[in-house]
C-alpha cells in the first residue's frame, strides 16, 4: 500500500517551504506528484525536511515529485500540442506508475477545449505504454461532470475571458477521461462531498484530482482532500491524498 500525494504549490512554493514541508510531513505519503514546481532548490530543500531519497524537478516543467520509495525511473513528456509535459514515475519491485498531471489553466470555453486536446493527446500516448496498474492524479484545472461553479466568483479578468468566450462553460475533460474507462477516484468514494480544492482560503472548486483504470477500482483503497491550518497556510490548493495497492 501506498500513499501518494498531489499537491499544486503555488509559484514554485518559493518562500513558504517551511509551511508545504509541514503540510507534507502531515500526510506522511510514499510519493508526491507537485505541480507549479518550477524551482529545484525548493523541492531539494522540501525533500530533504520530508525524508524523500528520491526527487527531481525543473524550470522547464510544472509537474515535479518526491519519492521515498525506489523507482525504476521516472520522465517527462510532451506529445505535440500540450502546453505543459505530463510526468511519468515507474516504482520498482511493482506493476504501478504514476502519471503526474497538470492542464493549462483559467476557465473559459476556449480553454476548456485547449485542455481537452492536451488530454486527448496524453491519453493517445499512455495507449503506447506498457500496459499494466497506473494512476492519473494532479491539477485538470476543470470541472467534473454534474458539478457547478458560479463564475461571479473569479477574479475581474477571468471573468471578461469568461464571458467572452460564451460564459456558460461546456465542461468536457473530465467527461473524456470517464469515456477512457477511468473512474474519478475521489468522487467515487465520496459521491455526496464537494471535495473542493481551491482556493484554500475559500475552497468552492474541486480542481485537483486522481484518476484509477475502471477495471482496478478495487485497488484505490482511499482518496480524500486534506484540508486544516497547515495546508491552507502553505499554498492555493488544498492537497488530495490517496491510498493504492501498488503490488
Amino acid at each position: 500500500m501506498i500513499r501518494l500525494l498531489s499537491y499544486n504549490i503555488r509559484f514554485g512554493g518559493v518562500g513558504r517551504e517551511s509551511e508545504l514541508s509541514a503540510a507534507i510531513r502531515g500526510a506522511s505519503p510514499d510519493v508526491v506528484i507537485l505541480q507549479e514546481a518550477t524551482k529545484p532548490k525548493v523541492i531539494s530543500s522540501l525533500a530533504k525536511a520530508t525524508g524523500m531519497k528520491t526527487w527531481d524537478a525543473s524550470s522547464r516543467h510544472s509537474v515535479g515529485f518526491m519519492s521515498r520509495l525506489e523507482l525504476t525511473e521516472y520522465s517527462w513528456h510532451r506529445p505535440p500540442g500540450v502546453r505543459r509535459a505530463y510526468l511519468e514515475l515507474v516504482l520498482a519491485n511493482s506493476d504501478t506508475r504514476i502519471y503526474g498531471v497538470h492542464l493549462s489553466p483559467v476557465h473559459s470555453n476556449w480553454t476548456e477545449s485547449w485542455r481537452a486536446r492536451e488530454l486527448k493527446a496524453m491519453l493517445h500516448m499512455l495507449s503506447a505504454r506498457p500496459s499494466g496498474f497506473h494512476v492519473l492524479t494532479g491539477d485538470f484545472n476543470t470541472l467534473a461532470p454534474g458539478e457547478t461553479f458560479d463564475m461571479r466568483r473569479l477574479p475581474p479578468r477571468l471573468r471578461f475571458l469568461a464571458w467572452i468566450g460564451g460564459w456558460t462553460i461546456r465542461w468536457q475533460t473530465i467527461q473524456i477521461m470517464l469515456d477512457a474507462n477511468y473512474v474519478d477516484g475521489f468522487r467515487r468514494l465520496h459521491p455526496g462531498e464537494s471535495g473542493h480544492t481551491f482556493p484554500t482560503w475559500d475552497p468552492h472548486i474541486r480542481l485537483d484530482y486522481l484518476f484509477v483504470p475502471r477495471d482496478s477500482i478495487e485497488r484505490l483503497r482511499s482518496c480524500v482532500v486534506l484540508d486544516g491550518p497547515q495546508v491552507k497556510a502553505a499554498s492555493d490548493h488544498l492537497p488530495l491524498l490517496a491510498e493504492v495497492d501498488a503490488r
